[in-house]
């Protein structure tokens, strides 16, 4: 099959879909593959590595959307690449359509197949999104406490907190990947840790992080009381292939001490947090009511090379899967359609 791997356009997107290792494997499997030219910069690879993995450098994305049939890349394809795709195309990457209504009707128009890579999946396990949760839940606190920093607008404080000075509370919305990323953290940094979510299992796993965490059921109340006294508090809230809803009201965050932090991971999904709105990396903050929100929705891309080196690993097996025949029959892949020949077929999208 004749594999294309476009440089990502998204602002400050630095991750590439495919390192050169993985390139490697594909080309040895018989596959072409044309990468663009500059793709894997920002992640530390440079065309040369691409070249002696076996790809072909193509000069421009019109070159490689037109020549290829699968196309691997991270983040949706944005309103300049709409133009590129075609219906035959087979588009393999993050999708998030339940919060992209404008994209979901381009890809629509457009009659194309499209894997979203957050909806792949082996039973309950979500593979090639758990990577990028990993890294999104520990820079949600690293960029927290960056955030809590007086410079920044912030309460002033160390999330841990020092002999005769208060820890810092951390409130987290979920257990998953994500959250238990950022609740272990948290608790190693030393912050007062709650974590709220609806599975006994992974409450008892968050309370074993530490004597500083609190795991919690998320009845309403208990949620707004831990939410008012929060320096830094976390959307990690997944619902597969659908919209986040909403857990914290805007009257909620309006009770936070004016230079909390608000950081949703989420967002992507359209967040948990009522208040929050996606942002870049170029102008990744806002302030409402005293308090600073970060909506980035492409967390992991602030790391480029950990991040495709992990997506990556993850990545190889169903990529190597899907550029075959009869993929379709693949119960992981076939998970992860969300739209097939112009259709919508996964049920979140469908409201199923």
């Amino acid at each position: 099959m004749k594999i294309g791997i476009p440089k990502e356009v998204k602002t400050l997107e630095g991750r590439v879909g495919l390192v050169p290792a993985a390139v490697a494997e594909l080309a040895c499997q018989g596959h072409h593959l044309s990468v663009e030219q500059g793709a894997g910069v920002l992640s530390g690879y440079s065309d040369e590595d691409y070249r002696n993995a076996g790809a072909s450098i193509v000069a421009d994305p019109q070159t490689l959307f037109a020549e290829a049939q699968l196309i691997i890349k991270v983040k949706e394809p944005q309103p300049s690449e709409w133009p590129l795709l075609r219906a035959d195309h087979l588009l393999f990457c993050y999708l998030h359509l339940a919060a992209e209504a404008e994209l979901q009707q381009a890809l629509l128009d457009i009659g194309l197949t499209a894997v979203g890579f957050e909806t792949v999946a082996e039973g309950r396990r979500l593979p090639l999104l758990a990577p990028m949760s990993d890294i999104a839940g520990r820079v949600a606190v690293q960029v927290g406490a960056q955030l809590l920093h007086h410079p920044m607008g912030g309460r002033g404080l160390l999330l841990g907190g020092l002999p005769a000075a208060e820890r810092g509370h951390v409130v987290i919305l979920g257990a998953g990947v994500a959250g238990s990323n950022a609740a272990r953290l948290a608790a190693s940094l030393g912050a007062r840790v709650t974590v709220f979510d609806r599975d006994r299992h992974k409450l008892e796993q968050m309370h074993d992080y530490g004597a500083n965490v609190t795991a919690l059921y998320p009845f309403a109340h208990d949620m707004q009381e831990a939410v008012k006294s929060a320096d830094l508090l976390i959307g990690a809230v997944l619902i597969p292939g659908a919209r986040a809803p909403h857990l914290i009201s805007a009257e909620d965050v309006r009770q936070m001490q004016p230079g909390s932090v608000v950081i949703d991971i989420s967002v992507d999904q359209g967040g948990c947090i009522e208040t929050i709105r996606p942002t870049t990396y170029a102008d990744p903050t806002f302030v409402w009511e005293g308090v600073t929100h970060f909506g980035v929705t492409n967390m992991p891309g602030a790391v480029p090379r950990t991040a495709s080196q992990a997506l990556s690993a993850a990545l190889i097996p169903y990529a190597s899967r899907l550029a075959r025949e009869g993929w379709q029959e693949d119960a992981a892949l076939n998970a992860g359609i969300n739209l097939a020949a112009g259709k919508l077929v996964h049920p979140a999208l469908l409201g199923e």
